[in-house]
């Protein structure tokens, strides 16, 4: 009987650096919203990929804010580290040639725990002088003891499979925790609600900041239709009506966008109803954030 390999892989770097679309490249599913906006991702999104008696398990963490106090940074750095602490393999995250005083709070944090780290740096069809990348490389080979340091382009596909083979190499001699039919619909509250979220942050861009949380209340199927009630929260009266928008045309459009990829993803008919309701504050109330289940862990085959 052959040996069995199975282990934790957590990916961080600070927000926007391409975390979300490397997993979604690796599992070719989407398991986490993606946005030109940073912060997308607020939760740990767990995705299972099995090649063979290799069992690799994506953990997409939070982006890390270093520095910052919020008290929703806070959390979701908490989140965040002890997903490190408790992985087998971490992949840190850079992207193009860019290495600025956050990423190297975060080289700094992971001198505390030294786990086995391999870096990417993500983002490479954008590096016009390709020339510029082995100077780089040298640099960071100097700040951290990497286990490799694999560029790659998460968007193009480009060295994703070097980067999946070294993941595949380091991992741990262990029995799959996950059968390689691995299917959970529970969870699809949390991927709903990230993918009506999405629809709000692409349809406002810069209007409104990361003040909305979208929580789904009820899920129902009748007749073969799947009745989905969700409420947006936002923190004043006037993100509310951003939302809305004239006629109630922005949160038509938002909600349209999001039942059709949420019929792509379940493949059944939808009826999405949605609300919006202020709370004010809300993402400075611990208490409600952690509620809502910021910074808790979602499985996705």
């Amino acid at each position: 009987m052959s040996k069995k390999y199975c282990g934790y892989i957590s990916i961080i770097g600070k927000p926007n650096v391409g975390k979300s679309t490397i997993i979604n490249s690796i599992l070719e599913k989407k398991v986490s919203i993606t946005s030109r906006k940073s912060q997308t991702t607020r939760n740990n999104i767990l995705g299972v990929k099995t090649v063979e008696n290799r069992q690799l398990i994506f953990i997409d963490t939070p982006g890390m804010h270093v520095k910052s106090q919020k008290t929703m940074n806070k959390i979701l750095n908490k989140s965040a580290q002890s997903i490190i602490e408790d992985s087998d393999i971490v992949v840190f995250v850079l992207q193009r040639l860019s290495l600025d005083n956050e990423d190297i709070s975060i080289i700094k944090k992971l001198k505390e725990t030294n786990p086995f780290v391999i870096c990417v740096i993500n983002k490479i069809d954008q590096i016009s002088k390709k020339d510029k990348l082995l100077p780089f490389i040298d640099d960071i080979t100097k700040m951290y003891n990497f286990a490799s340091i694999i560029p790659i382009s998460a968007k193009t596909k480009q060295n994703l499979n070097e980067l999946v083979n070294k993941i595949s190499e380091n991992l741990p001699e262990n029995e799959h925790i996950y059968k390689d039919n691995f299917n959970i619909e529970k969870g699809n509250e949390f991927m709903f609600s990230e993918l009506i979220r999405e629809k709000i942050i692409r349809k406002l861009g810069d209007e409104l900041p990361h003040d909305t949380f979208v929580e789904i209340e009820e899920i129902d199927i009748k007749n073969n239709i799947t009745h989905i009630s969700a409420v947006i929260y936002v923190n004043r009266k006037s993100q509310k009506q951003i939302v809305i928008g004239s006629g109630g045309e922005v949160l038509k459009r938002i909600g349209k966008d999001a039942r059709r990829d949420i019929e792509k993803i379940i493949n059944a008919k939808v009826f999405l109803k949605t609300w919006v309701k202020v709370k004010k504050n809300w993402n400075t109330d611990s208490n409600f954030i952690q509620s809502l289940g910021v910074g808790g862990n979602y499985e996705s085959s």
